[in-house]
Order: structure tokens, then C-alpha cells, then sequence
């Protein structure tokens, strides 16, 4: 007997294709993962930068206050006063960014940990010795 042309070819044609739409849903999902996680690690980075920016700029005028303050040390006003409560200001202010800044810093980047784990479970799924245990 014959077989109408195609069927059986059709059948593992249409597993083939499927098999590939598969994958590539499954390569377009980790794409997007991976992505996604860039956006996140570009955010943390710019937190990061502008808790620095900000440390540094109220260290700096914190700097300046407290040389203006020793300055003026001989002054007989209540200048001293002023000087003083805005150099702990900017001192206060700069070192709260700063301890920011670090406690972002030594959370490290986490860039593409998702994405590494989601590969990892795919490759456990895929392997031959774990083909069985799922049956």
C-alpha cells in the first residue's frame, strides 16, 4: 500500500515544527529575561552613581562650610553658629548618601542571575538521566 505523499512526513514535519517553535519560545523568553535584567542592573547603577554624585557634592560643600568655619573661628558674631549648623548639614546629608551609596555597592550586581538559573533548570530538564525520572 502507499501512503498518500506527505502524511507520514507531515506528522513529523508538523513535531519538527513545533519542536522549533518551541525552542524559539523558549530562546525569545530567555532573551526577554535577559533583557529585562539589564534594564534592572542599569537602574541599580544609576541609584548607585546618583547617591555618589550626591555624597560627594554634600561632602564637598560640607568641606567648604567647615574651612569657612575655621575661617571665621575669630569673628565676634553669631556667624560661627550659622557656619557651623550648615556645615553639619552638609556633612550629615553627604555621609547619609555615602552609607547609600556603599550599602548599594556591597549588594553587588545580580546581572543575569535569573536569567543563569532559569538556563540551568532548562539544561536539568533536557539531560537524558533526568528523562526518566520524570515519566
Amino acid at each position: 500500500m502507499q501512503h498518500a505523499p506527505g502524511s507520514t512526513g507531515s506528522g513529523v514535519g508538523a513535531r519538527l515544527r513545533s519542536y522549533a517553535a518551541d525552542a524559539i519560545g523558549i530562546l525569545q523568553t530567555r532573551l526577554e529575561l535577559l533583557a529585562t535584567e539589564a534594564a534592572e542592573e542599569k537602574l541599580r547603577l544609576g541609584t548607585f552613581l546618583g547617591y555618589a554624585a550626591t555624597a560627594f557634592f554634600f561632602l564637598g560643600f560640607g568641606a567648604v562650610f567647615l574651612a569657612l568655619l575655621i575661617t571665621v573661628l575669630l569673628w565676634d558674631s553669631h556667624r560661627l553658629l550659622a557656619l557651623g549648623i550648615f556645615a553639619a548639614l552638609y556633612l550629615v546629608i553627604g555621609c547619609i548618601a555615602a552609607l547609600a551609596a556603599a550599602r548599594i555597592s556591597r549588594q553587588g550586581s545580580r546581572l543575569f542571575s535569573a536569567s543563569i538559573a532559569e538556563l540551568e533548570q532548562d539544561r536539568d530538564m533536557i539531560r537524558p538521566d533526568n528523562e526518566s525520572e520524570n515519566r
